[in-house]
């Protein structure tokens, strides 16, 4: 949990006004304070060793108290013990503060239990852990919630043990070498691959022994178990000393046993250890050595580097490592594939509703709840994830076998496995084999927005959809009874069959009118099969069954939102009279290949508040709303879904179809956000960043090639250059992936890593690439000559359709896809003019189309340009990994805090802010753990306000865990890990770290070049910043370039009459005056103070600054001059003074940073705070 300041609540006037629903769950802020104040300091006594102190949280259960153990220095060995408080054995699920008798400095013993088969597996487990545990090989393979972080490889040098690196005094600049490597500057073309993940010394393994390994004698026989033999191990010591080991209910020892020869009686000398790791400590002395400095290592890292991500992240690069041997590794894979995952088999349908049926009154509640819920769907993700890849890897019997594989369902762990393809032309009418692979996203929005409104008593079931390989699982929990009989007689309410059959029942609609005025679902009629009108109050397609546990579940949710009539999926006969005039502007409606394009939930509000806005000035009724007393629109679902019947109120349904319209219109008139791009609010950097920045507007990124349009319109379409270079690969890379979908499906298994390094050759080089014919490992060389007479025994791989693909053909089908699919027309012959045309580059594309799919290539430097060798041969494929979709459930309380503290923040009431967030921060730790996109931005708000409040040291602290978390959750080259490093940049300047501050620019530099290339709006922010740091130490030369290349791009980007611009002048001219130049620094602010004065009038305190700065400019220009004169007259006279240069003040430095930045500081005095 995050330590804060206890929270000073906000005055009732503050909050917004709530509901009564809101009321009674209203946050007593009180309860909070007491959350964060509840910890304490406990003594713990280990077995046989000298006790030590804890400091512990009063939230914490037993059984979580149990893992610190596990993870602490001193005890991290043990894994079978029970907490023992004054002779009492803690109940594990209790949490500490309700443990009776416990208090301040109370003594908690750690007690040694027998052991189980299952503990011994895990203590098994648990040591081999401990023993990889600085090894990155788990983050590189995405296992484990393992992944990569490289923050305090930059801030506590390479080795990681100096964290105080770069506070160093101004007398010892001269020696530091400051200069970064020649990519890293301006004007360099070079976009190595390899820095992005550097060595790290801190990672070299310390190997405490060759082997660990299960024994072949396992299982012990019947007369050995009645011993109390559970395990038998191998050990190959660093002495190179062969071990028989017996795990056997009351420790370890070692057994006479050999490779051949059984003999499980205690070897001598007879030592029994409760640990695994004490034994062999007694055995090896290099065991021991190494052990004790790995695990001092290990707790030198910070934690939020060692954590366990509740959700896997996957990195789309990775150097090729040693496979080594691990039985633990072996075991649990084998076991995994038997279908038995983790000794157990879990129903996770009845865990899911279980945690939602939790109370949720009191605000400790509503966090068990929460707490709960999301644990247990993060283990649902990584149990569907694991399932999903052995349905597509062939590890499972299907419950259909006689089907073709395409229509197969599989069952594992109590999931249900289906594939993304149109089974029994369910979808035909929606549009085939498309709209099944694009429902299962629409499915798992609406699924997310049922469990956001959170009715009592509406159950759906829990959801992941995974892309692996080229084809879509889609993973789901079983709604209890529904296997047992035929589902059409299960259903009681909705359509199964596009509408021929449709069903209602009051219970389904009772609950579902709760929730439908916060979807702005309209309840509605449609005509049943006898032609009777039916109630619904959802799509009709969605269906309500009862299960046998008595729950209500409602399934496919695939039309939640109203539909887009902008893309309709057949020509309809739409009279030009209804399409508004903005839609038919911009060549809408247009055909689409599926029916389910549906608006997004961001893009409703942002109408109804438009609306809302307009209806202030209208009456009720001319808007369209429900209820002519106050201001509720909502939308019904099925006006257009195909054989929906309605009945005969044609002039509703009319007036529904003319506000889908309306909704359509105001997406292309209001929300295509080529403004925010302007004016910088949004600076997207790659596709995800445009597509969040897309899907926060409302715009689906369907829309992408009318964005594209558009920008060529607009007259200052310079200025948005990143953003169209960015709209272009996306476009090109999202059709590349729709056919690298299909292109997989083909592919023999052998195949697969020949298969997609053919078609990366095929999408970013145009050299005549054909695969390697050697690439069947099986194929003798020596034989191929002769093999038309013999006939071969293995089938040549490159005679397969995927490899007859050529570069022109690909580019063929990439055109032909923008064109269907985005509406967008490339006029280029082939990728590599598009590449020339829009200044794109090769490694970014690599980068986006890697992370899209799922690929993991080797982190090596790659030649596109070379017209004899491919860029990719096989061995450059490492991994394919899965692309998962899923439910995020978060804290509601902590999500309001956020809100109110937008609201502080409006208002100007920034230190009310900061204890909002802490508060936020607080809840957000307790329910989804440390690791989460939520806790990061808490971290970050935290950072920047603990910044501009003048706590530095404060804001350092929280940066840097923002950008660990960052690193950790989003990857560690996503946009938003650049955005954190950047100011923690700053933070750091701040802090006096200058060197670690310029180390880090250089990282967010590199990683920003990698992203998106040297031309974007960040590299201008990135440069100004590094000019200023460099300045500050004194390195004129190197800051010179870095603030030239800013001013460029600040022209570009913002403009040659912008304040950037005139501030870009600004800097350059205080540097040249460090060096002497006064004609260069005049010249530069001169063109500032023209800009201010034209810009903000003479009067404003820039221009008189800027003004003030010449005239001292002037002033020294001329002493400079008489200096020079003098020397130059060689007048034996009155001597003059050498001039001086003026070396750079740091506090003047940080205050440029600032301006740079954008942050204005407020000192807590005039805060009122």
């Amino acid at each position: 949990t995050a330590h804060t300041n206890p929270a000073t609540a906000p005055t009732e006037d503050d909050l917004p006004e709530q509901s009564d629903d809101d009321k009674r769950k209203k946050l007593s802020i009180q309860d909070i304070v007491d959350l964060q104040e509840t910890s304490f300091t406990v003594r713990i006594q280990p077995p046989g060793t000298e006790s030590f102190e804890l400091q512990v949280s009063g939230q914490m259960l037993v059984v979580e108290l149990h893992q610190v153990l596990m993870d602490h220095e001193i005890t991290c060995h043990r894994t079978c013990f029970s907490l023992q408080l004054g002779g009492v054995t803690l109940d594990s699920l209790k949490e500490l503060h309700s443990v009776p008798g416990i208090r301040d400095g109370a003594v908690i013993k750690m007690v040694e239990e027998s052991y189980s088969v299952r503990d011994a597996r895990l203590h098994h487990r648990h040591v081999r852990d401990l023993l990889r545990s600085l090894d990155p090989t788990d983050a590189y393979n995405g296992v484990n919630g393992s992944s990569l972080s490289y923050l305090t490889f930059y801030t506590r040098g390479n080795n990681g043990n100096s964290p105080l690196v770069g506070k160093r005094r101004a007398s010892e600049r001269e020696s530091l070498d400051c200069s970064p490597p020649e990519y890293v500057l301006p004007g360099s073309k070079e976009r190595p691959l390899c820095p992005l993940q550097p060595v790290r010394e801190d990672w070299k393994p310390l190997q405490c022994l060759r082997v660990l390994t299960l024994s072949s004698w396992n299982p012990p026989p019947g007369n050995r178990k009645m011993h109390g033999d559970l395990i038998y191990l191998n050990v190959l010591t660093m002495e190179d000393r062969e071990l028989n080991i017996t795990s056997s209910t009351r420790g370890f020892f070692l057994n006479q046993s050999t490779a051949f020869n059984f003999n499980p009686k205690p070897a001598v000398p007879k030592t029994l250890c409760h640990s695994l790791v004490e034994l062999l400590s007694q055995v090896s002395p290099a065991f021991r050595k190494n052990f004790t400095a790995l695990q001092k290592k290990r707790v030198q890292q910070h934690p939020y580097e060692r954590i366990a991500a509740p959700f896997q992240v996957f990195t789309w690069t990775a150097p090729h490592g040693d496979h080594t041997l691990d039985c633990v590794r072996a075991e649990e894979t084998h076991a995994s594939y038997m279908g038995q995952d983790e000794h157990t088999s879990r129903d996770w349908n009845e865990e899911l509703q279980g945690c939602r049926e939790l109370p949720g009154c009191s605000l400790q509640e509503r966090l068990h709840r929460e707490r709960s819920i999301f644990k247990t769907n993060s283990d649902f993700v990584a149990a569907a994830t694991r399932g999903a890849m052995a349905v597509i890897d062939g590890n499972i019997m299907p419950i259909n076998p006689g089907e073709s594989p395409h229509l197969q369902m599989f069952m594992w762990n109590n999931l249900f496995f289906s594939q993304g393809f149109d089974v029994s032309e369910h979808y035909r009418p929606l549009g085939g084999n498309t709209a099944a692979h694009a429902a299962a996203i629409c499915d798992l929005r609406g699924a997310q927005a049922y469990a956001s409104v959170d009715i009592e008593g509406l159950h759906t079931i829990g959801t992941a959809v995974v892309d692996y390989r080229g084809v879509r699982v889609i993973a789901q929990t079983i709604v209890p009874g529904i296997l047992e009989k035929n589902q059409e007689e299960s259903i009681v309410y909705g359509s199964n069959d596009n509408g021929k059959t449709v069903f209602t029942h009051p219970r389904f609609l009772e609950l579902l009118d709760k929730t439908s005025k916060q979807l702005r679902i309209q309840r509605h009629q449609v005509l049943d099969h006898n032609n009777r009108p039916v109630e619904l109050c959802s799509g009709i397609e969605t269906i309500g069954i009862l299960g046998n546990d008595g729950r209500p579940y409602i399934l496919d949710l695939l039309r939640t939102f109203p539909p887009d009539l902008n893309f309709q999926f057949s020509e309809t006969e739409e009279r030009r009279e209804e399409v508004p005039e903005e839609c038919q502007s911009f060549g809408y409606p247009c055909l689409h290949c599926h029916s389910l394009a549906s608006l997004r939930p961001e893009l409703i509000e942002a109408f109804i508040q438009h609306r809302r806005r307009n209806a202030i000035l209208k009456a009720c009724r001319a808007v369209g709303s429900v209820s002519d007393s106050c201001f509720d629109i909502r939308f019904n679902p099925d006006v257009c879904s195909p054989g929906t019947e309605h009945p005969r109120c044609l002039e509703e349904v009319q007036r529904q179809r003319c506000l889908l319209w309306e909704a359509a219109a105001f997406l292309l008139s209001h929300q295509i956000p080529l403004m925010d791009c302007l004016d910088h609010t949004a600076v997207p950097m790659d596709g995800a960043s445009l597509t969040s920045a897309l899907h926060q507007r409302g715009v689906n990124v369907r829309y992408l090639g009318t964005i594209l349009r558009e920008l060529g319109r607009v007259e200052e379409r310079r200025r948005l250059g990143h953003i169209q270079r960015i709209c272009v690969s996306e476009i090109i890379l999202r059709s590349a992936k729709h056919i690298f979908r299909t292109y997989l499906q083909d592919v023999e298994p052998a195949a697969f890593s020949a298969a997609v390094s053919h078609f990366l050759n095929c999408l970013l080089t145009s050299s005549s690439c054909f695969p390697d014919s050697c690439s069947d490992e099986l194929l003798s060389r020596r034989r191929s000559r002769r093999r038309r007479s013999h006939g071969s025994r293995v089938a040549l791989l490159s005679d397969s359709v995927w490899a007859r693909l050529t570069s022109g053909e690909l580019w063929g089908r990439i055109r032909a896809e923008a064109r269907d699919y985005y509406h967008y027309t490339f006029d280029s012959e082939s990728i590599d003019e598009v590449i020339e045309k829009h200044n794109l580059q090769r490694i970014s594309l690599l980068r986006e189309i890697a992370i899209k799919t799922g690929i993991q290539v080797q982190l090596r430097e790659y030649v596109f340009e070379s017209r004899h060798r491919p860029a990719f041969g096989e061995e450059d494929i490492v991994n394919m990994f899965p692309v998962v979709r899923h439910l995020k459930p978060t804290s509601s309380d902590a999500t309001r805090l956020v809100q109110q503290a937008q609201l502080a923040v409006q208002q100007g009431l920034l230190k009310e802010c900061y204890d909002l967030i802490s508060q936020a921060l607080t809840l957000f730790s307790s329910v989804c753990g440390v690791l989460h996109e939520d806790v990061c931005m808490c971290l970050r708000l935290l950072g920047r306000l603990s910044y501009i409040l003048g706590e530095n040291a404060d804001a350092l602290s929280h940066q840097e865990k923002a950008v660990m978390s960052s690193e950790r959750v989003h990857g560690i080259d996503h946009p938003q890990t650049i955005q954190d490093y950047t100011f923690l940049t700053l933070y750091c300047f701040a802090g006096g770290r200058h060197l670690t501050s310029l180390q880090l620019l250089y990282r967010a530099r590199y990683l920003t070049l990698l992203v998106s290339g040297d031309d974007h709006p960040h590299v201008a922010l990135l440069d100004s910043m590094l000019g200023l740091v460099l300045h500050g130490l004194m390195e004129y030369e190197l800051s010179l370039k870095f603030l030239q290349n800013a001013l460029t791009l600040t022209s570009k980007y913002h403009g040659v009459t912008s304040l950037k611009h005139a501030h870009s002048h600004h800097l350059l001219a205080t540097v040249y005056e460090s060096k002497g130049e006064f004609r260069s620094a005049l010249h530069h602010e001169k063109e500032a103070y023209s800009i201010y004065k034209s810009q903000v009038g003479e009067n404003h305190n820039n221009t008189k600054e800027s003004s003030e700065y010449l005239k001292s400019l002037t002033q020294q220009a001329v002493i400079l001059q008489k200096a020079i004169n003098q020397i130059y007259s060689n007048t034996p006279g009155a001597c003059i003074p050498p001039p001086k240069f003026s070396t750079p003040s740091l506090p003047t430095i940080l205050q440029q940073l600032n301006l740079t930045c954008g942050i204005i500081l407020i000192p807590l005095s005039s805060n009122g705070g």
